[in-house]
């Protein structure tokens, strides 16, 4: 739900200024296009559901800055807002510039949601020894988690850690595959 906030608020928010052709008359042409220019008797209302939705969409933003931890994109959504809130009461063409930021931040959100599904799992990792210290890299089991692991260099059997699924998760310097593919 959180992840569709942002698509929600910037797409609704384009296609309710595509109905008001006093406020903005440059996308209600795009709006005429399709079906939308008898919505111009609400007008006052669907000036209001585009604040309304443009608000959504930066919501949706913060909410999905605390996952992602990108600035940019979170930057992009507030100086898009800001740009259209201006545009709306101001300097008309600042509003079209907020739609489009926010069209491209949304976008850019969800280009990147679709690469992370993408990403293959790490299938490499970098044992540690919790009793010696020897660090050897590993091959990774992918369909299943490992739970007794023999140090080469001095014999201790690694059993995992409370919590933790297999050895690599506890000790490796990747999470095993399962626990990667479940963290998307």
């Amino acid at each position: 739900m959180k992840a569709a906030l942002d698509k929600l608020g910037g797409v609704g928010a384009v296609v309710a200024a595509a109905a008001c052709p006093v406020c903005f008359p440059k996308l209600a042409l795009i709006g005429a296009l399709f079906g939308l220019g008898g919505f111009a008797a609400y007008e006052a209302q669907i000036v209001i559901a585009a604040q309304l939705l443009v608000l959504l969409a930066l919501i949706g933003h913060a909410l999905a800055y605390r996952q992602h931890r990108n600035r940019w994109l979170l930057g992009v959504a507030l100086a898009s807002a800001l740009a259209f809130f201006v545009g709306l009461y101001a300097f008309e063409p600042l509003a079209y510039a907020g739609f489009a930021g926010l069209l491209i931040a949304s976008s850019a959100d969800l280009w990147r949601r679709i690469l992370r599904r993408r990403r293959k799992p790490v299938l490499e990792a970098e044992i540690t020894c919790a009793k010696c210290g020897f660090r050897k890299t590993e091959t990774m089991p992918t369909d299943s988690c490992q739970f007794f692991y023999e140090c080469s260099a001095c014999g201790a059997l690694l059993r995992p850690k409370a919590g933790d699924c297999c050895v690599y998760c506890s000790y490796g310097s990747v999470k095993c595959p399962p626990m990667q593919v479940a963290a998307r």
